[in-house]
């Protein structure tokens, strides 16, 4: 990529070599990576629903068995027989969940047999979702423009030539392979490659129709629909084959849409319907309603910071990515967002909840695009349906429990046989905290209603799990994602009684019940005999409020296990300890920092009420630093807001400035490696704390500047918990000259 002086620009002045130089689009649920190609463009196609067969119950059925025995090991200190113990009786059966798959491709061939292209230009521009591309070839300046648009759930591809009759081209729809070398269609031995080896049928339809179907295999796969309309101005049009062929025209669009039996049961149809009522559109006015919807939500916040262009393109980048990414009615940001280019992609491309799709979610809220939100929230009631049955089966527990993994069915059985983190069942509890935080910015006591049900039903699990251990209540088993702990007499382990991040999740969540619970009595009316709600509160299925009103209140019971968590503790190290016992670490540079969600996201440890808690996680951030920890990019986004919580501006940006360095591939994609866009949104919510805080119950401004912020700077729109907006701040050689909050 190169500079650019506009910070909502990211242009190339070559085509893409590589998936990792292609450019973004998206609405949700169709997305597209843009190549810029001259002679066979190729927009990579993904829609959020292909994925690999359908339902499963993966609930090990041996797991309530061997549980108390399991437990009985670890109390013991028989780590290694307990961890074999676990990868039997605790793995998932089949051990693997589904996992995300391309669409395929969308192919733009071109004739002609020059190539002498000049005067390139390949650009994303942040305020708009449009990215365009320009060329001049024989004499002509080539331009093409590609949106995703949300409100016609269409991809849209404008060419243009400054030359009537330059057109001249044939699209293909492809599930497989890509071209073997970028010339002409006319100079090509080999033409179009295996481009359909993974398809079912690609069929020419009336009106200038390329249908492709598909399926994904395995019980129950899910069947898949990708259309294609070619709309010509001026030249000739004709369909030979399954192709359609435009020779000399002034200007054409093309309509891609796709939709799988996820969601429709009949998705060719839905997809045919689609695309004919789109094509009754023109394109300037698809363009102005995409244009409208689209910046609603990305003009709501504005920031400059004098001769920080590449982190405020790095901020907004962000923020495009979530709307892109995450709409109402679309699946979840899985660990690629909506973009993935593989059948089998790595880690499943699953949504893995061990941090992964957490962070993914951290700026919706604080950038103000809580609606961006809707997608994690209505997963999270898949995921407690299925979680009930997990629970209930694998664990003899109330309430809903996720693992470390979760797929587009919300699948709750372990996942993988992976010692360091397939036996942690804190996924459920720390992604009902979203609830709690979309309440704290929003105020909206109605979706706390509605979905209050999930935090509840996941702090039951959890407090139905919890074992004692002397004085305490423990998880067991259990683990630190995704860290190995060395005993003293030099055995390994992974799986433990009790772990830091597990006490520090419970306790925010237990404290975030009880207070939800508050919220929601009306009047502060006082609990009934044993618990018993006094008041009813829309207590109809209907509404989901099974959540509160209908059950009894958990608070009495939550007061009581909060007495009996592990306070969070320092180590020998000067460190905030990792587990319950002070055990030296096998990786200390280790990618995750688990002990420290309770400086962010959570909110127990704050300089004021616990300094040497908040000294001691410095100190932590500083030990892992030191052996190299923040090596993925996802990690160095999680340390970018904790510094930022510390106060430490300078090392927060830092830290900002090697993630966007070394970190980041071409198109501003982040790095794990290999690509993983969590750090790409860690990344935005780190630079909007660095700014502004307000988890403490009071607005911070500017609580770290860095020195190379400090001249000038200026926000706009950044949202705050207890439902207010930061409406405008400014500052000068490091003084807040402005600040506005309604």
């Amino acid at each position: 990529m190169k500079a650019s002086e506009n910070p909502n620009i990211l242009f190339f002045d070559a085509p893409a070599k590589a998936w990792e130089e292609a450019l973004p689009v998206g609405n949700g649920r169709l997305g597209g990576m843009v190549f810029g190609l001259p002679f066979t463009e190729r927009i990579q196609l993904n829609e959020d629903s292909v994925w690999s067969g359908g339902p499963q119950d993966r609930n090990n059925p041996s797991a309530s068995e061997y549980l108390p025995r399991i437990r009985k090991l670890i109390f013991e200190g028989k780590i290694t027989e307990a961890q074999e113990l676990c990868t039997f009786a605790l793995s998932g059966t089949p051990e693997e969940e589904r996992h995300y798959e391309t669409l395929g491709n969308l192919f733009i061939e071109f004739a002609g047999k020059d190539t002498n292209v000049s005067d390139y230009r390949r650009e994303l521009d942040l305020s708009t979702a449009t990215v365009t591309t320009t060329f001049t070839l024989s004499g002509v300046r080539y331009k093409r423009e590609v949106i995703a648009s949300y409100p016609q759930n269409a991809l849209l591809v404008h060419l243009t030539a400054d030359k009537a009759g330059s057109l001249s081209f044939h699209a293909q729809l492809g599930r497989g392979g890509k071209p073997w070398e970028e010339i002409p269609y006319q100079m090509q031995t080999l033409r179009r490659q295996a481009y359909n080896n993974s398809v079912d049928a690609i069929t020419a339809r009336p009106g200038n129709v390329q249908l492709m179907e598909a399926s994904t295999g395995g019980r129950d796969g899910i069947s898949i629909a990708c259309g294609v309309k070619v709309i010509p101005s001026g030249g000739t049009v004709e369909v030979i084959g399954n192709s359609t062929i435009v020779r000399k025209a002034d200007e054409a669009l093309l309509i891609v849409c796709a939709d799988t039996s996820f969601r429709e049961a009949d998705p060719a149809a839905s997809v045919l319907e689609r695309l004919e009522r789109t094509a009754s559109t023109f394109w300037q006015a698809l363009y102005e309603e995409h244009l409208a919807d689209y910046q609603a939500l990305f003009e709501r916040v504005k920031l400059e910071i004098d001769g920080q262009e590449d982190i405020v393109r790095f901020f907004q980048f962000g923020r495009y990515l979530m709307i892109a990414g995450s709409r109402a009615g679309s699946l979840p940001l899985n660990l690629q967002g909506i973009w993935n280019q593989d059948f089998t992609p790595v880690w499943g491309s699953r949504f893995t909840i061990n941090i992964n799709t957490e962070m993914n979610y951290w700026p919706a809220l604080v950038t103000n695009l809580s609606e961006c939100t809707e997608p994690l929230i209505s997963h999270l009631h898949r995921i407690r349906e299925n979680g009930r049955i997990t629970a209930r089966k694998m664990y003899g527990c109330g309430g809903f429990v996720a693992h470390h993994n979760t797929d587009i069915w919300g699948d709750t059985a372990p996942q993988d046989v992976c010692l360091s983190s397939t036996y942690w069942v804190m996924g459920g509890a720390w992604l009902s905290l979203h609830i709690w935080e979309q309440y704290l910015f929003t105020q909206d006591i109605g979706f706390l209603q509605k979905n209050y049900g999930i935090m509840r039903e996941a702090a039951e699990f959890v407090m139905d799990y919890l074992v004692p251990d002397g004085e305490y209540l423990v998880t067991c088993p259990t683990l630190s994602p995704e860290n190995t702990y060395i005993l003293d007499n030099g055995e390994k382990g992974v799986v433990c009684k009790g772990a830091s991040m597990d006490n520090q999740i419970i306790t925010e969540l237990l404290r975030a019940c009880i207070s939800a619970e508050k919220a929601l009595k009306p009047n502060g009316e006082p609990d009934g005999p044993s618990g018993e709600r006094k008041d009813r509160v829309d207590s109809t299925p209907e509404n989901d409020s099974q959540s509160f009103g209908m059950e009894k209140s958990i608070s009495a019971r939550a007061e009581e296990v909060l007495k009996r968590i592990a306070p969070i503790r320092v180590g020998k190290h000067g460190q905030i300890m990792e587990w319950n016992e002070d055990y030296e670490e096998a990786e200390p540079g280790h990618r995750h920092i688990s002990q420290l969600f309770a400086l962010y996201p959570g909110s127990q440890i704050r300089k004021e009420a616990t300094p040497v808690l908040f000294a001691a996680a410095k100190k932590t951030i500083e030990r892992r630093l030191s052996y190299g920890g923040g090596h993925s990019g996802w990690s160095r986004a999680w340390i970018i807001n904790m510094y930022a919580r510390l106060g430490e501006g300078d090392l927060a940006y830092e830290n900002l400035r090697t993630l966007l360095e070394k970190q980041t591939l071409p198109n501003l994609f982040d790095d794990h490696p290999p690509f993983q866009i969590d750090g790409n949104f860690g990344a935005t919510a780190g630079i909007a704390e660095m700014l502004v805080q307000s988890h403490e119950e009071e607005v911070r401004l500017l609580p770290a500047l860095p020195e190379a912020w400090k001249k000038h700077g200026r926000v706009e729109g950044l949202r705050l918990r207890g439902g207010k907006i930061l409406t405008v701040l400014e500052w000068e050689n490091g003084e807040i000259t402005k600040a506005v909050i309604e």
